[in-house]
């Protein structure tokens, strides 16, 4: 799925205000209807929370909250960003909200009969987990469809502080919902704050790209995500800082209603207003990172939010002190937007229109895979071990994953221009075929002279990785035994139609790679193409299709 948005690409200079974006009509609807959404969501987990506290006592039982929410995100991103870049974005948001409405009054009609036990509200919070799941890709990958690219960074940065601007507030609502009126009442509120979202987005039109190729399957469409993604440097650096973050941060999600209740002898008001404090802090964090960004790189800034981080969950399980423990809490709720916000961005610059869906949902299972595995190993150290060893030790893994930046930094602010090339033309072929015919065989022949080799080979490690993570299979470069300057790059497709999508797959940013080989070729018309059909001679297959066309070829 790719948008009508012909901006150009953003220059790594150019630092957007976060209330940019909300000059865009469009934009500013949906983001307001996502906040009131995202008031839902707050109360609803508040409910949940506190709700699991009057159940059971067990801090792992009460962390597991937590996980059930975050461990769809882990099993279901990928589908879900497959979802997101082979469908309409609309379409797919639509029937996610319609579905966590329906499991949310679930969830009123079985608290209110009293028939809730623990599983079965850890069941009914997985099931909102799933929804969120579905959702979450396609909402993300919509910045692009809304904003020009140049403001997606800012766009990505508000859409984080609307988020928090809810669990600044919604918490402390929902914690004195939840003590006046019970859970259900906050089952319920979560229920008619989606109202806002579904009628926002059935009033959106948004215009998109129409794609002459098929639809990729669901299993193709995932497996070429993942592919792009782990054969993007960038991307697997960002992946991996994100999960330990996720890993060690989520230690004050976890088990802040256990620091309410334990520590500090408080009700499900004082949960709120501490989880209010959190929000309140990723709002002031939100606001604070376009000054952080023009005052030090991105790593650096990630850097200090780790550190930051590290300290306050040092803090939390220390003090007794409601004031401390709300300074704490605001301390972490900066550094988790910031952190969050800059890998968000870190990946979505890094990745095309027609990957960006799937490449958010590999780094939603990465962080959110963090967020649920942390869940629970800190909810069952607390249970074994108390509050102080589980707080400890996700303040010792977050110090690792600062110290991680000096071997795998986040990728610099520079953003690729990640358009498509458009130079491949589709060939005029001599023997029809079906689009489902292959697998595709091409060779590109070049003529490298003596001299030329090293740089050529050299160039040709970027090309295999361009390729491969493109769609092709099975590349290789072989070389001539009767001719040591003529060199084959081979490789194949599966059908001739993956041939073409990896085709077009090629963007500006990769255009250096082609050029620089084209200059090294020594021939006097440019390197020959041939396309080949595989024959099998146990069906009636055509067998060969050879069209040597040049540079739009490459």
């Amino acid at each position: 799925m790719t948008t009508l948005n012909s901006a150009p690409a953003a220059r790594a200079t150019d630092l957007v205000s976060p209330l940019v974006p909300l000059g865009n009509q469009t934009f500013r609807v949906l983001w307001a209807s996502s906040l009131v959404a995202n008031f839902g969501t707050l109360i609803q987990g508040v409910g949940a929370a506190w709700l699991m506290t009057s159940l059971t006592g067990s801090a792992d039982m009460i962390a597991l909250v937590q996980a059930s929410t975050s461990l769809p995100m882990m099993l279901l991103a990928l589908a879900g960003g497959a979802i997101a870049d082979g469908y309409n974005r609309k379409h797919v948001m639509l029937a996610a909200q319609w579905f966590m409405v329906v499991v949310s009054i679930t969830m009123v009609t079985a608290t209110y009969l009293g028939v809730v036990t623990p599983w079965v509200l850890l069941s009914m919070t997985f099931l909102l987990g799933c929804g969120n799941a579905i959702n979450m890709p396609s909402w993300q990958a919509s910045m692009g469809d809304l904003v020009a690219r140049r403001e997606l960074s800012a766009a990505i940065t508000l859409n984080g502080i609307g988020a928090n601007i809810s669990r600044s507030l919604g918490p402390a609502i929902g914690g004195a919902v939840v003590a006046m009126l019970g859970a259900a009442a906050a089952f319920a509120a979560n229920a008619l704050c989606y109202s806002a979202m579904i009628v926002a987005l059935m009033r959106w039109r948004p215009s998109y790209a129409k794609d002459d190729l098929p639809r990729e399957a669901m299993g193709s469409a995932v497996i070429s995500g993942l592919r792009y993604v782990f054969l993007s440097p960038d991307m697997r650096r960002v992946l991996l800082r994100a999960f330990i973050f996720g890993l060690g941060s989520v230690v004050v999600l976890a088990l802040l209603p256990f620091v309410a209740s334990d520590r500090l002898a408080g009700d499900a008001a004082l949960y709120g207003l501490l989880l209010g404090a959190f929000g309140v802090g990723a709002v002031l964090g939100g606001f604070a990172m376009g000054k952080l960004q023009r005052w030090m790189s991105d790593e650096s800034v990630v850097k200090l939010a780790f550190l930051v981080f590290a300290g306050a969950a040092w803090t939390l399980p220390l003090t007794t002190s409601v004031w401390v423990t709300a300074l704490a809490a605001i301390c972490a709720g900066g550094c988790w937007v910031i952190a969050l916000s800059l890998f968000n961005v870190s990946i979505q610059v890094a990745a095309p229109r027609w990957v960006v869906g799937r490449a958010l949902s590999v780094y939603q299972t990465a962080s959110f895979g963090g967020l649920a595995i942390g869940s629970w190993i800190w909810g069952t150290i607390a249970h074994q071990f108390g509050l102080q060893f589980a707080f400890g030790g996700a303040s010792a893994l977050l110090i690792v994953g600062a110290l991680a930046g000096f071997l795998i930094p986040l990728p610099p602010r520079n953003v690729s221009n990640l358009d498509p090339l458009n130079r491949w033309r589709e060939p005029s072929l001599t023997t029809g075929i079906d689009p489902r015919s292959g697998p595709v065989i091409v060779e590109v022949t070049f003529i490298i002279r003596p001299e030329s080799h090293g740089e050529f080979l050299r160039i040709m490690v970027e090309r295999r990785r361009i390729r491969r993570r493109d769609g092709a299979r099975g590349w290789s470069l072989q070389r001539d035994l009767s001719d040591s300057n003529i060199w084959v790059e081979r490789f194949h497709c599966a059908t001739w139609t993956e041939y073409v999508r990896h085709s077009q797959r090629v963007t500006q940013a990769d255009a250096p790679v082609s050029e620089r080989l084209l200059s090294l070729h020594a021939g006097a018309e440019p390197p020959l193409v041939h396309r080949r059909i595989e024959h099998r001679t146990s069906r009636n297959r055509n067998h060969f299709i050879g069209s040597p066309d040049g540079l739009g070829t490459l």
